[in-house]
């Protein structure tokens, strides 16, 4: 025996590989080269979803006059361009644009950082409950906040309802992650059956508030259900860029710890990750994002499975590489569905929740099929 111990051996290729796994280390020029690819096309999918629409427009005309003018807050055409054409872009499209793609990203991101941390693809927060506990606090806020909690609305101002939704999914996670955890090990089978029961029991209590809503408050329910960046303005964009950009900036600082989970949690331990942290930050910040998401464009599921697999497929396991190639796959996944949700069956419009469910359901049961086939169950 030569008295190292399998931990101690993981340890090694560790740090020998970056902190990714030794065997996926060929993959880094594949993985550079898809965020690099990924990149450009986030940048040409924006461009078209900018210029279709029922309004045929010119982007490329308006294009350098935007960062100027959006910087600078000044909705005034400029010289030689259209008003009608300035005022589509810049108060209907553009802010459906951004807030699609930091939606995206959210939501992808949030996926590829949950199934990091349980070590299981079919880890969402949408599949836990995590969405339906972050709607539900959503839902508080707009059947109550004129009534109830009428002093907490005026104090927060446009930031009430993501706020509540943010409380709602902290909340639902931190009950699924005491639920699935005995002894510091977390179950999946047991987080997933849990997700599935607090799933039910916060849509049983968003029903009770949908009963109790009147005429309005119900047309902004129905929104919770399907999912729909409709009706997306600036106010919208101000109210959920600050906590989703706070995710998104943060989670690469999680990228090495979650690389050393995958070896287990006694290796990760044994290498000198601070497991506990790991799992308290990658929580709050997951509930975070996930009801900012939430918020403002309801409950659109599938979004968090499918782009972080489908990249682990392509460019490895190494979240590193992983968690940027999420977001950018993931705000170019969302535009796209917006964008056809939105011309599909002009001049009405699909909630996009459908459009990401008809993607995500059959990859969804592609992936349930192949871990049948891999295992032999």
């Amino acid at each position: 025996m030569s008295g190292v111990t399998l931990p101690e051996r993981s340890a090694r290729s560790f740090f020998r590989f970056g902190g990714s796994h030794a065997c996926e280390g060929s993959r880094e020029p594949l993985a550079r080269a898809a965020i690099a690819l990924l990149t450009v096309v986030a940048g040409l999918t924006m461009l078209a979803s900018l210029a279709i629409g029922p309004i045929s427009i010119p982007v490329l005309d308006l294009l350098p006059h935007l960062p100027g003018r959006v910087l600078a807050a000044d909705a005034g055409a400029p010289e030689g361009v259209s008003v009608r054409d300035w005022i589509v872009i810049m108060e209907i499209r553009l802010p459906r644009v951004v807030l699609g793609a930091l939606v995206g990203a959210a939501l992808a991101v949030a996926g590829a950082v949950m199934q990091g941390l349980f070590r299981n693809p079919l880890a969402d927060p949408g599949i836990v409950g995590v969405s339906a506990g972050a709607g539900l606090g959503a839902a508080l806020f707009i059947v109550l906040g004129n009534a109830v909690l009428a002093p907490a609305m005026a104090v927060l101002g446009i930031y009430a309802v993501p706020l509540a939704a943010f409380v709602g999914g902290l909340i639902t996670t931190l009950l699924l992650y005491r639920i699935g955890t005995r002894g510091g090990i977390t179950s999946v089978a047991t987080l997933l059956l849990a997700g599935i029961a607090l799933g039910a029991l916060t849509g049983a209590m968003t029903g009770l508030l949908v009963y109790a809503a009147d005429d309005q408050q119900l047309r902004d329910l129905q929104f919770w259900g399907l999912g729909s960046l409709a009706g997306s303005n600036w106010e919208k964009v101000a109210s959920a860029a600050p906590i989703i950009l706070i995710m998104l900036v943060s989670v690469p600082f999680l990228a090495r710890g979650l690389n050393g989970l995958t070896l287990g949690e006694a290796a990760a331990s044994h290498i000198g990750i601070r497991v506990q942290r790991l799992k308290n930050i990658s929580i709050l910040l997951v509930a975070a994002a996930t009801g900012a998401s939430v918020a403002v464009s309801g409950g659109i599921g599938f979004v968090g499975i499918v782009v972080p697999h489908l990249l682990r497929l392509t460019i490895g396991p190494d979240h590193r590489y992983l968690l940027p190639a999420s977001a950018l796959l993931g705000a170019i996944l969302l535009i796209a569905a917006d964008t056809l949700a939105r011309t599909i069956v002009a001049p009405a419009e699909l909630p996009i929740g459908i459009i990401t469910a008809f993607a995500g359901a059959p990859f969804f049961l592609w992936i349930l099929l192949r871990k049948r086939g891999l295992t032999g169950l």
